[in-house]
C-alpha cells in the first residue's frame, strides 16, 4: 500500500460516479486490509531438492519411488494417461476429473532400468525416473518427448505452503500450444504466461495476457511425437516458455524448454502421449466429455448490452425476419435485470418477458439470460436473504461476509466450491426457466470485485469450502467459474430433466467443456482483436474445450463494414456464432452497414444453416471422442513443421479447411494446405497439398475447402439431410462419418459411416452396414440423398 493508491481511489471516485466509485474504493481498501491481516507474510523460505534414491516400491500401474527428501508415485492407468506426484499427492481430490482416478493399468510395471534408474513401460509411453527424480516420457519407441528435471521447493521455515518449481526440457523442434485462452496464440511463444484467472477490466487484444480462463494445460507437437501436459493445482502460477532453436545442420540443437512456477498446492501431473486425436480423446476420458448443446445453439446468436426493453428485442428479430436473416437466439445483458440484480427483471421494460419468450421460440427464436455471481449484499433482496439463511456466501477470516462491488453495488458471492451452496444456486435458475429464458451466459465470474486499485477479484485471505477441505481464495480463485457452471448445469438438469442444458462461461477451469463452453470475453474492435478471436477458439480446443466463439464485430467500438463483414465470415463457421457489444459500441446488426455488407452477411448466415448437420455430427463427436470443432492445420499430420507454424486458418472437422480474411483490403490470400487432394467449395478449383495455395478472398466470402473424398453432411433444399461428397482423387478412397440430429433431448444419435470411391467414371458411396449411394447409380438401400461434386481430373 503507498501513495499512489490513494491516487488511484481519489480517480475512481471521478471516472466511475460519487456513490459506485465510493463503494469501489472502500472494497479496495477492505480487500487490503483482509489480506494484511490474514495471510500470513512469507518469510525465510528452506529450498529443497528430492535428492538421491533411497527405496522402491512397485504398485499397481506403477509405484513410489523413495528420495532422500522427498517421494515420487507414478502411475499409468488403462486408458494409456500416466500419473506422477511428488511427496504423496494423489489424484484426488481434484476439480479438474471427472469421475475420479482411473484405474491403474495391470500390465504397467516398475522396474530397474539400465542406467541406474527405474522405468514403467506401457502401450502408449514409457516413463524413466533417474537416480536425482528427473523424469523421462519416452514414446514405446524410446524418442524423447520431455523430461521434467528434479523439482524444487520453498518451504517457510514456520510451515504452511511451499512454493515450488518444475523445469522440463523438450526437443528443439517442439512447439507449444494451450494454456487456456491465450490471446496471442494458438502458438505459445517465448515469454511468461500467468495462470491467474483475471477480467481484463476493458477490451483486450492480442498479447494481453492473462485474461479470463487459464489453465495449466499444454499440448506439445514435435517430430517425435504429440504429448499433453495437466499440472493438477489450482493455485496462482505462471509458465516460462522457450522454443529451442535448431542448428541447421551443425548438430548444435539447442532444446526448449518450460518451467511451471506455483505460489503453493501439490506437485501432480497428467501426462498422455499419441497423436493429437488420441491426446484429446484420453483427456476428455480423464476430465469428462464435453457438454451436448442442444441443435438450435448451433446456430446464429443476437446479442447486445443495451437492448432495453421488449420493443428493442421485437425489432432486432422483426429486422432479422424482414431481410431475410436467420437467427436463433437473443441473448439479453444485465440492463434486463432490476437495479442490475441477478434473478431478476425489469418489470417496466420488460413487463410481459414470459410472453415475449413464447412469441420469440414460436418463431423459431430462443431468450438466453446473463447471469452474474454477485449478490447485492442488501437486506430485501430475494436473492441475498435466501442465501444468507443458506449459509451459501463467501466469509473471511473472522467469519464475516466478503463484499465487494459489482453492477448491482455492494456484493456478496456465492461460495461455489461448497456443494451446498452449488445446490441453492441451482434451484435459483427456475426463476429464469419461468420468465421463458432456455439458455444461460455466466459473466464476471473470475469472479470480479471492482477495484481502485489492486486486484479486481476478492481478497486472497477470503475463506472457501473447497469441497470441505477448506482453504482460502489463493487456492479456489481458479475455480470459481468451473464451480459456478457445475452449480448452473446441474441444477438445469434437476429442473429440466429431459432437455440438455445450455450454458457457456466466461471463466473456468479444465474440466470446464463438461458443463458447456465460453466465448472470448471483451475482444476489442480493430484487425487484431478479430485475429485474437481465431486463436482463442483454437488455443481453448486444444485444451478441451470444444464450444466457443468471440463476439462479432469486436465488443467495443464501431468495426468498419469491411471488419465487421470478415469478422462476421469468420464467426460463421465456428462454434459458437454470436454478434454482441457493449452498450456504448456501435450497432452489430447486419443491416447497419449497407447493402452489400447485408447481402454478404445473408450468404454467410444461409450457409452456416445449410451447414447445421455437419456441426451436429461435430458436437456429437466432440461428446465422444474430445475432438475439437476447430482444430489446427497440424491436426492430422502433427510432423509438418510448416503447419506447426501456421496459425491464420483452421480444420473445422476433418472435412473443410477455412482461411479467414485478418488483413483489411485483402481479396486473395496465401493459403497453407495440409497434404492431399482440396476443392474450392464454391469455384470446385482443385489444390494438392502438401504445399501453399493463392486463392480468391472476395469481399463476398472467405474462402473454404473441401478435403477430397469426404462426406459431408448438409441440409438439403427440402430442409433434409443431404450428403455432399467431394469427389476421391483418381485411385483414392474416403470417407466420413453423420450423425443425425434426434432433437434436444437424451436420445442417443446413431453413428453413420461411409465410404466413398471411384468405380469407373462413377463415384460410388457406400455406408458400411452395407446401403450403397452412388452418383447416376441405384443404391440397394437408399438411405440419404446424395450430390457429388468435384469432379475435376
Amino acid at each position: 500500500m503507498n501513495g499512489r493508491d490513494l491516487v488511484r481511489s481519489v480517480k475512481a471516485v471521478g471516472m466511475v460516479g460519487t456513490a459506485q466509485g465510493l463503494r469501489t474504493v472502500r472494497a479496495s481498501w477492505r480487500r487490503w486490509r483482509a489480506d494484511a491481516t490474514g495471510l500470513a507474510p512469507r518469510r525465510t523460505e528452506r529450498a529443497r531438492v528430492p535428492g538421491p534414491v533411497t527405496e522402491v516400491e512397485p504398485g499397481p500401474g506403477g509405484g513410489v519411488v523413495r528420495f532422500a527428501r522427498s517421494e515420487l508415485r507414478v502411475r499409468v492407468t488403462t486408458g494409456g494417461a500416466v500419473f506422477w506426484g511428488w511427496d504423496g499427492a494423489e489424484p484426488e481430490p481434484s476439480y479438474a476429473l471427472a469421475c475420479g482416478s482411473p484405474e491403474p493399468d495391470p500390465r504397467a510395471v516398475l522396474e530397474p532400468d539400465k542406467e541406474g534408474g527405474w522405468r514403467v513401460v506401457s502401450e502408449r509411453a514409457t516413463v524413466v525416473v533417474s537416480r536425482q527424480g528427473a523424469v523421462e516420457l519416452r514414446t514405446p519407441g524410446g524418442a524423447l518427448l520431455r523430461r521434467d528435471l528434479p523439482p524444487r521447493w520453498w518451504e517457510p521455515a514456520e510451515g504452511g505452503t511451499a512454493r515450488w518449481v518444475q523445469r522440463s526440457q523438450v526437443p528443439a523442434d517442439a512447439r507449444f500450444f494451450g494454456l487456456g485462452g491465450r490471446s496471442g496464440g494458438p502458438r505459445l511463444r517465448n515469454g511468461t504466461y500467468r495462470l491467474w484467472n483475471t477480467d481484463p477490466g476493458g477490451s483486450f487484444g492480442p498479447g494481453d495476457d492473462p485474461l479470463y480462463i487459464t489453465m495449466p494445460v499444454q499440448m506439445v507437437v514435435a517430430d517425435a511425437g504429440t504429448h499433453l501436459v495437466f499440472h493438477d493445482n489450482t493455485w496462482e502460477g505462471e509458465v516460462l516458455v522457450r522454443e529451442g532453436e535448431e542448428g541447421a545442420g551443425s548438430g548444435h540443437d539447442r532444446g526448449g524448454s518450460c518451467e511451471v512456477r506455483m505460489d503453493g498446492g501439490p506437485l501432480r501431473c497428467w501426462v498422455m502421449a499419441g497423436t493429437p486425436a488420441r491426446v484429446l480423446h484420453s483427456w476428455a476420458s480423464l476430465t469428462g466429455p464435453p457438454a451436448l448443446p442442444p441443435t438450435w445453439a448451433l446456430g446464429h446468436h443476437h446479442a447486445r448490452w443495451g437492448f432495453g426493453s421488449e420493443e428493442e428485442v421485437r425489432r432486432i428479430v422483426a429486422g432479422y425476419q424482414e431481410h431475410g436473416l436467420p437467427l436463433d437466439a437473443v441473448h439479453l445483458d444485465i440492463d434486463h435485470y432490476e437495479a442490475h440484480q441477478v434473478f431478476t427483471v425489469d418489470k417496466e421494460r420488460f413487463p410481459k418477458l414470459p410472453q415475449l419468450a413464447g412469441e420469440l421460440r414460436r418463431s423459431g427464436v430462443r431468450l438466453v439470460s446473463i447471469v452474474d455471481p454477485a449478490v447485492k449484499a442488501e437486506p430485501g433482496v430475494e436473492a441475498y436473504d435466501r442465501g444468507v439463511a443458506a449459509d451459501a456466501f463467501v466469509r473471511d477470516a473472522a467469519g464475516r461476509l466478503v463484499r465487494g462491488v459489482v453492477w448491482p453495488g455492494e456484493a456478496v458471492y456465492p461460495d461455489f466450491t461448497d456443494p451446498r451452496a452449488r445446490k441453492w444456486w441451482g434451484r435459483l435458475y427456475e426463476e429464469r426457466l419461468g420468465q421463458g429464458f432456455a439458455g444461460f451466459w455466466h459473466d464476471m465470474n473470475e469472479p470480479v470485485s471492482f477495484a481502485a486499485f489492486g486486484e479486481a477479484t476478492l481478497p486472497r485471505s477470503a475463506r472457501h469450502c473447497l469441497e470441505g477441505r477448506g482453504g482460502d481464495h489463493r487456492e479456489a480463485h481458479n475455480v470459481y467459474g468451473l464451480a459456478m457452471a457445475r452449480a448452473g448445469y446441474e441444477g438445469l438438469r434437476e429442473l429440466l430433466p429431459e432437455e440438455r442444458p445450455f450454458l457457456f462461461s466466461r471463466s473456468g477451469w479444465a474440466g470446464m467443456q463438461r458443463y458447456g463452453g465460453t466465448w472470448s470475453g471483451d475482444v476489442s474492435t480493430g484487425w487484431p482483436g478479430l485475429k485474437a478471436s481465431l486463436s482463442l477458439v483454437l488455443g481453448l480446443g486444444l485444451c478441451g474445450v470444444p464450444y466457443s466463439g468471440p463476439d462479432v464485430g469486436g465488443f467495443d467500438g464501431s468495426p468498419s463494414p469491411e471488419l465487421y463483414l470478415r469478422w462476421f465470415q469468420l464467426g460463421a463457421y465456428l462454434p459458437l456464432f454470436r454478434t454482441h457489444a457493449a452498450i456504448t459500441a456501435g450497432r452489430r446488426e447486419p443491416w447497419e452497414f449497407g447493402e452489400e455488407v447485408l447481402g454478404h452477411a445473408r450468404v454467410a448466415l444461409v450457409e452456416r444453416r445449410r451447414l447445421l448437420p455437419y456441426f451436429v455430427t461435430l458436437a456429437h463427436l466432440a461428446r465422444l471422442t474430445g475432438a475439437p470443432y476447430v482444430r489446427p492445420l497440424w491436426w492430422g499430420c502433427p510432423e509438418d513443421r510448416a503447419l506447426r507454424d501456421c496459425e491464420d486458418a483452421f480444420l473445422l472437422g476433418d472435412s473443410l479447411l477455412v482461411a479467414p480474411v485478418l488483413e483489411s483490403g485483402a481479396r486473395v490470400r496465401t493459403v497453407r494446405l495440409p497434404q492431399g487432394r482440396w476443392y474450392d467449395t464454391v469455384t470446385g478449383k482443385a489444390y494438392e497439398g502438401p504445399g501453399q495455395a493463392l486463392v480468391d478472398a472476395p469481399l463476398s466470402r472467405v474462402p473454404v475447402l473441401a478435403r477430397a473424398g469426404t462426406v459431408l453432411p448438409v441440409r438439403g433444399r427440402d430442409g433434409g439431410l443431404e450428403l455432399e461428397v467431394w469427389a476421391p482423387a483418381k485411385g483414392r478412397t474416403g470417407g466420413g462419418l453423420v450423425i443425425a440430429d434426434v432433437g434436444d433431448g437424451w436420445q442417443r444419435a446413431e453413428i453413420e459411416r461411409y465410404t466413398t470411391r471411384w468405380s469407373g467414371r462413377r463415384v460410388v458411396v457406400e455406408r458400411e452396414d452395407g446401403g450403397g449411394e452412388g452418383e447416376g447409380g441405384v443404391p440397394e438401400r437408399p438411405v440419404r440423398p446424395v450430390r457429388v461434386r468435384g469432379l475435376v481430373e
